[in-house]
This record gives structure tokens, C-alpha cells and sequence, in this order.
């Protein structure tokens, strides 16, 4: 299969919200009350975890569809630690990235608990979103006009 682009287009709406289009889809970006924000919506690093939650559910779908399991549903909780003072402008010798993220994942299906993580294992090895989190991916920046 050739390679596929994906594309989001964005600018800053009022106050700390930012707005980007993902093809036909609007999703507002925001910071809470207490930093500023509007609270309109949640704030970039919540929408990282939100698309790992997204990703291992989608992939989830479409693994049990091709291996014909009887998943009934799934459920998330993804967690991440990072100290913000670099974001700030304060010193500090932490990364402003993620210093560990943790998934948890419910998996309602007639699998054994072995059988659940082989296959919870399985889903994460197709998760784009797991891929870019774990390993590093060559970013280009460029400035426009």
C-alpha cells in the first residue's frame, strides 16, 4: 500500500483556543480556567492521550474483526506525567515531553486473561499512535511567509 498523508490546518481562535481542521472535522484546543484559557476544549498534550485511547479502540475493532473475536467493548484510561515549567519559560532540566505515559485497558471478550494481553499486544503493534509515542520520528519544521 503506497503511503498516505494526513493533514491538519489550524489558527488561533480567541484567548488560548486554537482551532484545526482534521479533514472534515473541527477540534477545538484550549487551556483550562486557571491558565488562561476558556476551557472550549481540551489542551494538546490531553488530545496526544485521547488519540492513543482512540487508536488502541479503532485498532482493536479491526483486529478482532480479522481474527474473528467477539469483542463486545473495550475501555481506556491512558495517563501521562510531564513537568510544565519548560512550557512556562522556567528553567528546569526535565524534558517539556511526556516522562512516561500508561495505558489500562478493560477488554470485554471470551478470552482468557493471557489470551487478552496476546491480543492487547497485538493491537498495540498496529497502533500508529503507540509508534510515534515510542519511538522518535523525524520532525521538519518550515516558517510560511
Amino acid at each position: 500500500m503506497a503511503i498516505k498523508t494526513l493533514r491538519a490546518t489550524g489558527h488561533m481562535g480567541a484567548g488560548m483556543t486554537v482551532e484545526i481542521m482534521c479533514g472534515a472535522h473541527k477540534v477545538y484546543m484550549d487551556q483550562p480556567k486557571n491558565s488562561g484559557g476558556a476551557d472550549l476544549g481540551p489542551a494538546p498534550p490531553e488530545l496526544i492521550l485521547a488519540a492513543y485511547a482512540g487508536c488502541v479502540g479503532s485498532i482493536g475493532r479491526i483486529v478482532a474483526h480479522q481474527e474473528k473475536i467477539n469483542l463486545r467493548g473495550m475501555r481506556f484510561e491512558v495517563e501521562a506525567d510531564y513537568n510544565p515549567d519548560r512550557l512556562l519559560g522556567r528553567e528546569t532540566s526535565d524534558r517539556t515531553g511526556f516522562q512516561q505515559v500508561r495505558l489500562s485497558v478493560e477488554i470485554d471478550a471470551d478470552l482468557d486473561a493471557a489470551a487478552k494481553q496476546d491480543f492487547l499486544e497485538r493491537v498495540e503493534a498496529r497502533c500508529p499512535i503507540l509508534d510515534n509515542l515510542a519511538n522518535e520520528t523525524p520532525v521538519v519544521t518550515r516558517l510560511l511567509g
